[in-house]
């Protein structure tokens, strides 16, 4: 049967603008009737996954986003001496293996996510052909893995349109983050001075702004499929443990970068609940459908997260093998505890 991991976090963030929409301002959901602050799990995911806390927690088993890998393959090629119109063309063959390119460029349309060895592949056949100056045979470009030992790859997938053969299906699921009460923006308005103008005839600002924020209490839920990601990792159950151990610290201490120069928002999360059992996921984002509104929005917010697992029990039957709960405010349980509950069989 399919083991499931189910994480529910439970952070608060001062004022911020953690993550904007096209206006500038912070992204934003009605729930319950309530507009709530949230925050979307493209930018959760992306964040988590380029901290230099997953990267060295994951070192050599992180992939690359990009669709420049041609443009990188000619520039090397162009540097060791290969004539412009054949490293053009060579890098076109190379970077045409990862997906449709656009009208005469070396670019790929759409970004590739790429695991190391299948970048090493392609700096070690860019090395072979300069050494040899001609251009790729056709058995040299079978340079993608269907199962690539990238841990962001395995966790959150990856599509290849040009080639579905090397798509990998995500072990992970990532909810948006919605604040668990209602929320109202506000605007900051701000000024910036000349420091050299000391005339009496400007005595203005030199730039005058305004930027939205607000303060929130997110709740944020991860499902992770161990199966699948250790499907995906070809069967490395420690290297699935790893990614586990680094995608959950990640959750826990990354805050978005999101205007963070401007007010230093970072947090980490006050509550987790962790569960563990071959039962259907299920979130518990409906346990503030009706918002938190009261002054101690922390305890009345792990209050009813608590409560709703246990009516989900009540309902339903156990809803999950086992549980660990992580609990700031009332000094109960520890990170490594968690990891060690999280690694557990």
């Amino acid at each position: 049967m399919t083991t499931f991991i189910q994480l529910h976090l439970l952070t608060s963030y001062p004022p911020a603008n953690l993550n904007r929409d096209d206006l500038g301002r912070p992204k934003t959901a009605r729930m319950g009737g309530a507009e709530r602050l949230r925050v979307s799990s493209q930018s959760l995911k992306r964040h988590w996954r380029t901290s230099d806390l997953f990267q060295e927690a994951a070192a050599g088993h992180v992939g690359v986003r990009t669709k420049r890998l041609g443009v990188e393959v000619r520039e090397t090629l162009e540097a060791a001496g290969i004539k412009e119109k054949d490293a053009k063309k060579w890098a076109r063959e190379i970077a045409d293996v990862f997906g449709a390119l656009k009208k005469d460029s070396e670019e790929i349309e759409q970004l590739a996510h790429i695991g190391p060895e299948e970048k090493a592949a392609v700096d070690d056949l860019a090395t072979t052909l300069t050494e040899q100056n001609r251009g790729p045979e056709k058995d040299e470009l079978a340079l993608l893995r269907k199962s690539p030992t990238a841990v962001d790859v395995a966790l959150f997938g990856r599509m290849l349109a040009a080639d579905p053969a090397f798509n990998v299906e995500a072990a992970c699921q990532v909810a948006h983050s919605i604040t668990v009460h209602p929320v109202v923006i506000e605007d900051d308005y701000f000024t910036a001075v000349d420091d050299l103008n000391n005339g009496e005839e400007d005595r203005g600002a030199a730039h005058i702004g305004e930027t939205g924020f607000a303060a929130g209490l997110f709740y944020s839920y991860i499902c992770l499929n161990r199966d699948q990601l250790v499907a995906n990792l070809s069967g490395n159950e420690e290297l699935a443990d790893r990614a586990i151990a680094a995608l959950t610290e990640a959750a826990v201490k990354v805050a978005p970068s999101g205007k963070q120069n401007s007010f230093g928002s970072r947090a980490y999360a006050s509550f987790v609940l962790a569960e563990i059992g071959a039962q259907q996921p299920r979130s518990l984002s409906v346990a503030f459908l009706k918002p938190v509104q009261g002054s101690d929005q922390e305890s009345e917010a792990i209050s009813a997260l608590q409560k709703q697992a246990e009516q989900f029990d009540k309902a339903y039957g156990a809803c999950a093998d086992r549980r660990y709960s992580l609990n700031v405010p009332a000094g109960v349980g520890s990170f490594d505890e968690l990891l060690a509950f999280l690694k557990a069989k």
